[in-house]
């Protein structure tokens, strides 16, 4: 692995460990190339909902792993809570060395204040029909397993991958309508409460971008997710970055530092992880 990008504040959101959407091994690769000083989990990193004692690869242990190594190196890790991970709700303001549970964030960036949370709360289906909810999630991975299917096909004919769930939003109406509304909800609270910063992620689409209205003005940032767009908000210097890893032909070209150690088990990695943390948090 190559030298560590110092960053002061990286954003991640939407992971949904536990799905067979979810690209840790590239999330993971993208973690060990930068050093945090704040690491905001900005929801949906586990997906309680879809959870299955059935599929839990050993790379989603590796990213939890590598997490809690990050804490017990100092790294300050806020863990938003979002929908699909909702029942860690019941746990807001737990605090265990330099990670915190909470439902919402508001950070100091050099003067300026940046509003942090997931974006749930605007979504009507969630307020309303949770079931509905929970069975568009179901259909989305669903979606995203044939999108992998037909990408596998791709690859075989020499073609450019397709992604069906990013395409059909783009050009749905209704759905371009719901981003744009959750934007513009979103940034309209912000500039009321004077932040200068609203950060958000549970609609998968990642954006940096001013949004202004008749009291003001707004950097709206959206974090993206590790199903589709792989993407991650980075604060460095005053200034915000959008991380794209499909960009990063460095990091995907990158030797796997791992690849000649074996393979650990979900038990072997779990183990292994306690010992550590009981030494160095001792």
């Amino acid at each position: 692995m190559a030298k560590k990008r110092n960053v002061e504040l990286v954003v991640i959101s939407d992971v949904h460990l536990g799905t067979y959407g979810c690209h840790a091994t590239e999330l993971l690769r993208y973690l060990k190339s930068v050093k945090p000083k704040t690491l905001v989990l900005n929801g949906d990193i586990i997906d309680i909902w879809q959870f299955s004692k059935s599929y839990w690869p050993v790379a989603h242990m590796k990213v939890v792993k590598h997490l809690l190594s990050l804490m017990t190196k100092g790294t300050r890790i806020y863990y938003v809570t979002g929908n699909h991970d909702e029942m860690l709700r019941k746990f807001v303001g737990f605090k265990m060395n330099s990670f915190q549970i909470v439902n919402k964030l508001v950070l100091n960036l050099d003067g300026k204040s940046a509003w942090i949370f997931h974006g749930d709360v605007f979504d009507v289906t969630m307020q309303h029909s949770k079931w509905l909810a929970k069975l568009g999630a179901e259909g989305y991975d669903l979606l995203i397993l044939l999108n992998r299917v037909v990408n596998f096909c791709c690859l075989k004919l020499n073609r450019e991958k397709v992604y069906l769930s990013r395409n059909i939003k783009n050009k749905v109406k209704s759905a371009v309508k719901f981003i744009n509304n959750f934007e513009k909800t979103a940034s309209d609270i912000a500039i009321s409460n004077a932040f200068d910063y609203v950060v958000c992620g549970h609609i998968h689409h990642p954006e940096i971008k001013n949004i202004t209205n008749t009291k003001g003005s707004v950097i709206y940032l959206n974090s993206g997710d590790w199903i589709e767009n792989l993407t991650a908000l980075e604060y460095q210097a005053g200034e915000w970055k959008l991380y794209r890893y499909h960009e990063d032909l460095d990091l995907q070209t990158l030797e796997d530092d791992t690849a000649d150690q074996p393979d650990e088990t979900n038990t072997q990695l779990f183990e292994r992880l306690m010992v550590e943390f009981n030494l160095k948090s001792a």
